[in-house]
C-alpha cells in the first residue's frame, strides 16, 4: 500500500490542486490559488520521478514565487477593471426612468416601479404626478427616491 502511494505521488498533489480551487472559489483573493500552482508544478515533477523531498521544495518555491510575481499582477488586472466612479446598488438608481404604479399625492408619496421593483417616491416639485406617468429619478433619501416627471 506504501509502495503505491509511493509510486503515486501525483494523485496526491492533483487532489491538493484541486481542493485549492475549491477554496479560492469561495474565497477570491488569489492567494490560495497559488497553492494549486505549486501542487499542479509539483505533480508535474512527481511523474518525472523526483523526489518526495524535492517535490515539497518544488512545491514551495511554485507557491511563493506565484504569491508574490503573479499574484499582484492578477489583482492589478481584476480589481482595476472596475471604474472608481461606478455606482451600484440604490446608488445606480439616479437618473433611470421609471412609471409610476401607484399615485404620487401633492406633498406625499406614491410608488415608482423600476426594472420590477417598486419604489416610495415623491415629486420633485411637490405637483401630483398620476398612474402610469413617465418619470425620472433625480434624488434618493434612504429608500424614498425623488422623481420628475418627463415629458
Amino acid at each position: 500500500m506504501i509502495d503505491y502511494f509511493a509510486n503515486n505521488l501525483w494523485q496526491m498533489w492533483a487532489i491538493i490542486c484541486v481542493f485549492c480551487l475549491i477554496i479560492e472559489l469561495s474565497t477570491g483573493g488569489f492567494f490560495i490559488i497559488c497553492f494549486a500552482v505549486g501542487a499542479f508544478v509539483s505533480g508535474a515533477v512527481s511523474l518525472l520521478g523526483v523526489d518526495f523531498f524535492w517535490q515539497i521544495v518544488v512545491f514551495a518555491v511554485c507557491s511563493l514565487l506565484c504569491i508574490f510575481m503573479v499574484r499582484p499582477f492578477a489583482l492589478k488586472y481584476f480589481r482595476n477593471h472596475q471604474s472608481p466612479d461606478r455606482v451600484s446598488n440604490a446608488d445606480a438608481l439616479m437618473g433611470r426612468i421609471g412609471t409610476v404604479s401607484q399615485t404620487i399625492e401633492a406633498g406625499g408619496y406614491g410608488r415608482v416601479a423600476i426594472d420590477g421593483d417598486d419604489w416610495k417616491a415623491e415629486s420633485e416639485n411637490g405637483k401630483e404626478i398620476e398612474t402610469g406617468a413617465r418619470v425620472k429619478v433625480v434624488a434618493r433619501e434612504s429608500i424614498i427616491i425623488t422623481v420628475s416627471e418627463v415629458q
